[in-house]
């Protein structure tokens, strides 16, 4: 008698822990989020979670890659990307929801030494990258990475192109070419000020490349047509278009849209 009204509780036990783990599952937000995000991602889904209960759970990236992985279904409800365009052309193939499309942030980008260099980045700016004793410089890959892509207009514009070209390494998105510039993989970086401002890398000294000398690095977010929990991925939307989250995105240096803009 004792066994069968064990094997009920634990029966019992079994069905509420289930429960519990299918609920939180089906209030789970899957967010494919350019590498630019990392820690700001991080800030706003634990705001968001403490608020609504439903948790945010990021794989960062380039931009470019999650793009060709959305193309061929990749499982997710949200797509934070640093170039406007790519969700743009997934609510044109019907692969996202035109409807939902958010221009949360503009990026910008900055040169970035370590804090133990004896170079002034300040004072001698593009000049540092040419330097002898700076003999890699680490860029996210153009190919596929939006920050990449203003790195070389900019070195361009700034005509020191073709003599820094060969220094420099590629990281697989703009997240990996901060580590090799933090890590002493390269001895300078060009990546996005909401790294360089991020608690790990904001010891080191960086100079703000000035806006004019790239492409506008215009950010979206779009909820896929696919997605499995549409209602939280909207109101995780929602939730980035107001004041809280605003105050966050500014404080890691971007530049924001106009309120109540789409």
């Amino acid at each position: 008698m004792r066994e069968r009204q064990y094997s009920k509780n634990s029966a019992a036990a079994l069905a509420l822990l289930f429960s519990v783990n299918a609920s939180a599952q089906e209030r789970t937000v899957k967010v494919g989020a350019a590498a630019d995000l990392r820690f700001v991602m991080a800030e706003l889904g634990q705001r968001f979670e403490q608020k609504t209960g439903a948790r945010i759970d990021v794989t960062y990236g380039s931009s470019g890659n999650f793009f060709s992985q959305l193309q061929n279904g990749a499982p997710f409800d949200l797509f934070f990307s640093a170039d406007v365009d790519y969700p743009v052309k997934l609510a044109a193939a019907g692969t996202a929801d035109g409807t939902t499309l958010y221009k949360y942030a503009t990026g910008r980008i900055v040169i970035w030494l370590p804090p133990e260099t004896k170079l002034d980045v300040a004072r001698d700016t593009w000049k540092v990258l040419l330097d002898p004793t700076v003999q890699r410089i680490a860029i996210a890959n153009p190919a596929h990475a939006p920050y990449g892509r203003a790195a070389v207009a900019a070195m361009q514009k700034a005509n020191i192109y073709e003599g820094a070209k060969g220094k420099l390494v590629f990281g697989e998105n703009i997240s990996q070419a901060a580590q090799f510039a933090q890590s002493g993989s390269a001895q300078a970086g060009i990546i996005a000020l909401s790294l360089a401002v991020s608690p790990g890398m904001k010891a080191g000294k960086y100079w703000l490349i000035p806006a004019e000398m790239h492409a506008s690095i215009e950010q979206a977010a779009i909820v896929l047509s696919g997605a499995k929990n549409k209602n939280d991925a909207r109101a995780f939307l929602d939730f980035v278009r107001g004041s809280e989250a605003r105050e966050i995105l500014a404080r890691y240096g971007f530049q924001l849209p106009v309120a109540g803009t789409r």
